[in-house]
């Protein structure tokens, strides 16, 4: 937790945490806009493993993967777990540096809420198991073990509890600031 503590304090500059955040969201918009698309068009309405929130089950894998058929698992494979592999390290970047930042404006970067700033790190690290877990099935599809769809769901369970849980006290602590702001005494 020092070097968590270390590296945002060193780096939540209003300018460095805005210019990560633009970046995190252009690959995630690049992920919205175009590789989920793409990978869903072969998936006949189908969610994709990482879009299920909720979890999935041996049978859903099977469902989905021969859906897909080989071009949809194929671009499922090179065109949108590639980018996924980039989004988790900018995601724990950069909303960690945007909580410590929050904190920091709020003075509050001593208290117990700092270890918020460690969620989008889990939640990244969940992400890229999830991601390793995806390419294992796909790459062992139809021979799919229910152990590696479970400890795969696992992950996608793990990666959507904190990031919800993240969001969350992010917005707690945006009001709080905003309150904060709009009652702070006028200075004479």
């Amino acid at each position: 937790m020092n070097r968590l503590k270390a590296f945002i304090e060193k780096n939540v500059q209003g300018w460095k945490v805005l210019s990560l955040f633009v970046l995190t969201n252009m690959v995630y918009g690049l992920m919205l806009a175009v590789t989920i698309p793409e990978t869903m068009a072969f998936a006949n309405g189908m969610k994709l493993l990482d879009m299920m929130p909720l979890g999935y089950d041996l049978e859903y894998v099977i469902e989905l993967f021969s859906a897909l058929g080989v071009q949809g698992r194929s671009t499922y494979l090179t065109c949108q777990i590639p980018v996924d592999m980039v989004y988790p390290f900018l995601f724990g970047c950069s909303y960690s540096l945007l909580f410590g930042y929050l904190l920091k404006k709020l003075n509050r970067l001593d208290s117990l809420l700092f270890y918020a700033c460690a969620l989008p790190i889990l939640a990244g690290t969940a992400d890229y198991l999830e991601n390793i877990g995806i390419i294992v099935l796909l790459n062992t599809y139809p021979d799919v073990m229910p152990i590696e769809v479970q400890l795969t769901m696992l992950c996608s369970l793990t990666k959507s509890l904190t990031t919800s849980l993240y969001f969350i006290l992010l917005i707690i602590v945006l009001i709080w600031l905003g309150l904060n702001l709009l009652f702070k005494p006028k200075k004479t």
